[in-house]
Protein backbone atom coordinates (compact mmCIF):
# COMPACT_ATOMS: atom_id res chain seq x y z
CA UNK A 1 0.00 0.00 0.00
CA UNK A 2 1.41 3.27 -1.04
CA UNK A 3 0.26 6.61 0.18
CA UNK A 4 -0.93 8.67 -2.81
CA UNK A 5 -1.56 11.80 -0.80
CA UNK A 6 0.71 14.81 -1.36
CA UNK A 7 2.92 15.85 1.53
CA UNK A 8 1.32 18.39 3.90
CA UNK A 9 2.09 22.01 3.16
CA UNK A 10 3.67 24.20 5.76
CA UNK A 11 1.37 26.85 7.11
CA UNK A 12 2.60 30.30 6.22
CA UNK A 13 1.35 33.03 8.55
CA UNK A 14 0.80 36.47 7.06
CA UNK A 15 3.31 39.07 8.18
CA UNK A 16 2.29 40.84 11.36
CA UNK A 17 1.53 44.51 11.09
CA UNK A 18 1.82 47.03 13.88
CA UNK A 19 -1.64 48.46 13.33
CA UNK A 20 -3.13 50.39 16.20
CA UNK A 21 -6.58 50.55 14.64
CA UNK A 22 -8.08 47.71 16.74
CA UNK A 23 -6.72 49.25 19.92
CA UNK A 24 -8.14 52.67 19.04
CA UNK A 25 -11.52 51.20 18.18
CA UNK A 26 -11.54 49.34 21.50
CA UNK A 27 -10.61 52.53 23.34
CA UNK A 28 -13.40 54.41 21.58
CA UNK A 29 -15.95 51.72 22.48
CA UNK A 30 -14.86 51.81 26.13
CA UNK A 31 -15.06 55.62 26.19
CA UNK A 32 -18.59 55.57 24.75
CA UNK A 33 -19.65 52.98 27.33
CA UNK A 34 -18.21 55.07 30.17
CA UNK A 35 -20.03 58.21 29.00
CA UNK A 36 -23.29 56.29 28.59
CA UNK A 37 -22.91 54.74 32.05
CA UNK A 38 -22.24 58.15 33.61
CA UNK A 39 -25.34 59.61 31.96
CA UNK A 40 -27.45 56.65 33.08
CA UNK A 41 -26.22 56.81 36.69
CA UNK A 42 -26.84 60.57 36.83
CA UNK A 43 -30.37 60.22 35.42
CA UNK A 44 -31.20 57.38 37.83
CA UNK A 45 -29.86 59.38 40.79
CA UNK A 46 -32.06 62.37 39.90
CA UNK A 47 -35.10 60.12 39.43
CA UNK A 48 -34.40 58.50 42.80
CA UNK A 49 -34.28 61.89 44.52
CA UNK A 50 -37.62 62.80 42.94
CA UNK A 51 -39.21 59.51 43.99
CA UNK A 52 -37.92 59.90 47.54
CA UNK A 53 -39.46 63.37 47.68
CA UNK A 54 -42.83 62.14 46.40
CA UNK A 55 -42.77 59.12 48.72
CA UNK A 56 -42.26 61.40 51.72
CA UNK A 57 -45.56 63.13 50.91
CA UNK A 58 -44.28 66.47 49.66
CA UNK A 59 -46.06 68.24 46.84
CA UNK A 60 -43.33 70.62 45.64
CA UNK A 61 -40.82 68.02 44.43
CA UNK A 62 -40.45 68.95 40.77
CA UNK A 63 -38.40 72.09 40.17
CA UNK A 64 -40.33 74.71 38.22
CA UNK A 65 -38.62 76.56 35.42
CA UNK A 66 -40.40 79.90 35.47
CA UNK A 67 -38.86 82.63 33.31
CA UNK A 68 -38.25 85.89 35.10
CA UNK A 69 -39.94 89.04 33.80
CA UNK A 70 -37.63 92.03 33.95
Amino acid sequence: MSDDRPPPRERIDPPETDSRRPALIGLLVVAVLVVAAYYLVTALREEGKFEDCVASGRTNCAPLDIPRKD
